[in-house]
């Protein structure tokens, strides 16, 4: 009798110390799952304040290029002037270009005509 007791208690030991084993295991996972949350947290607190930070600088950059874009739009406008008063200068030196090819064509074979005539050719 005294063997089936201490047998019951070697068992009972051993479911105790099962049982223990056991809860210190789901104690470490539950800890293990509040140590990711509170990772997650602050990943997403620090993603928060990196969006703030980034939106913060495309309004400083849209104030810097808007007013660069006014400091510069009279030297662009000029430009636009100029070049349109080059192309313009262009076009009119390739008319002239295209007359004066015109009259001296006219002219050498007016030229050509008349020198036949004296020569009588």
């Amino acid at each position: 009798m005294e063997e089936g007791l201490d047998r019951i208690r070697e068992d009972f030991q051993e479911e105790k110390e099962n049982a223990h084993e056991s809860r210190a295991v789901i104690h470490r996972r539950l800890d293990e799952h509040a140590k990711q949350m509170a990772k997650t947290d602050e990943t997403i607190a620090i993603a928060g304040q990196v969006d703030a930070q980034i939106r913060n600088e495309v309004i400083a950059l849209k104030e810097t290029v808007a007013k660069n874009h006014k400091e510069v739009e009279p030297a662009l406008s000029e430009w636009r002037r100029i070049k349109l008063l080059g192309t313009g200068v262009g076009a009119l030196l390739i008319l002239f270009g295209i007359s004066v090819g015109s009259l001296i064509v006219w002219a050498s074979d007016t030229a050509s005509a008349i020198v036949r005539h004296w020569l009588k050719l």
